[in-house]
């Protein structure tokens, strides 16, 4: 499989027309994220069934597998949004783990982008260090980003991209007899009718994703290799309406912890401060033709009263009002001053 840039309803689709992974096996070729609406239900998803069947289910590395591309094209803002910052980079450290190539049966070379000048036997790519970071040169950069190139002789630089080389039809077929190969199947690019063949049908481009983006009307594409190592094309035909956007609630794939709520206060009790935002809102003022004008109660402690003609100024307080009588201290009565 091609890529699938988060588009889950087309990667559903995939499985319901080329068999579930319980009874298929299936190696995807990279790109799972960014670009589409789903990508965390798509990576999450695949990333399950990888742990269900170790043995026939295998995910290669794509170049929007890398931190630098999916912090750009939307796979970080989708976990920002949805999750946080801290499941963005779990993502990062499980795609800097990933394989970046794969050999099928000793016949078929498999990788997401293409051929690397570098690249002098199969043995080089077992020895690249994982985890690792993929750089702007290099053998693991060439594996996720080179494009092959009709009309060129040998590599050029690959201008579109602005990173790693384009690489004509004299240099797969050197490679594949160089190696004992039959066949080199790649991704990366979107082609019309979801593949595409190079240099004789040597080399065939493979695009999972119809409807990339919502702005093209490709077919998407499925390669299958049976028992014979006999290769035949399944296509996901374009979409006649565009695909929705994210409509699977996240809160199904994952199992928050349920905040436990406090019993209802008894009837009659104003709740605590901490229960605020449960208590239900005070009924809506009804405006009569008395009442027009009316301003709504004010949520402010009401200012001091004092006595007619205080002042009560900023910071001010009402003057104290005379204690009780019981309370008054006794004057004793005024004496008479003898003559």
């Amino acid at each position: 499989c091609g890529d699938v840039h988060g588009q889950y309803d087309d990667v559903i689709r995939m499985f319901e027309t080329c068999g579930w992974p319980c009874d298929t096996n299936y190696l995807f070729l990279g790109d799972y994220v960014d670009r589409g609406a789903c990508g965390l239900e798509t990576i999450t998803m695949l990333l399950a069934y990888k742990l269900l069947h170790p043995h026939t289910f295998f995910l290669l590395r794509g170049n929007h597998e890398c931190a630098g591309i999916n912090r750009i094209y939307g796979f970080y803002d989708e976990c920002k949004r949805f999750y946080s910052v801290k499941l963005w980079k779990a993502f990062t450290n499980v795609f800097r783990s990933l394989p970046v190539a794969a050999v099928i049966s000793e016949r078929i070379f498999a990788c997401h982008g293409g051929l690397s000048p570098e690249l002098r036997s199969v043995e080089q790519i077992a020895a690249l260090q994982r985890p690792a970071e993929v750089r702007d040169a290099g053998l693991a950069c060439d594996l996720l980003w080179a494009d092959p190139a009709h009309g060129l002789a040998g590599w050029g630089p690959n201008i579109d991209r602005g990173v790693s080389f384009c690489f004509g039809a004299d240099v797969v077929e050197a490679f594949l007899k160089q190696h004992d190969l039959d066949l080199v199947v790649r991704a990366h690019q979107v082609v019309e009718a979801g593949y595409d063949f190079f240099a004789g049908r040597r080399l065939v481009t493979l695009f999972t994703a119809p409807n990339y983006c919502n702005e093209f009307n490709n077919a998407g594409a499925v390669m299958s290799v049976d028992d014979e190592m006999t290769c035949a094309f399944q296509i996901l035909p374009a979409r006649a309406v565009a695909c929705p956007g994210r409509r699977y609630p996240l809160a199904r794939l994952a199992t928050p912890k349920q905040r436990p709520t406090a019993p209802p206060p008894p009837t009659g009790c104003t709740p605590a401060h901490g229960d605020l935002d449960k208590a239900a809102p005070p009924p809506p003022l009804q405006l009569t033709p008395a009442t027009a004008h009316a301003k709504a109660p004010s949520r402010r402690s009401p200012r001091p009263q004092g006595p007619p003609g205080a002042f009560l100024g900023r910071g001010s307080s009402p003057a104290p009002s005379p204690p009780p009588a019981h309370l008054r201290p006794s004057t004793p009565p005024p004496r008479r001053l003898a003559r």
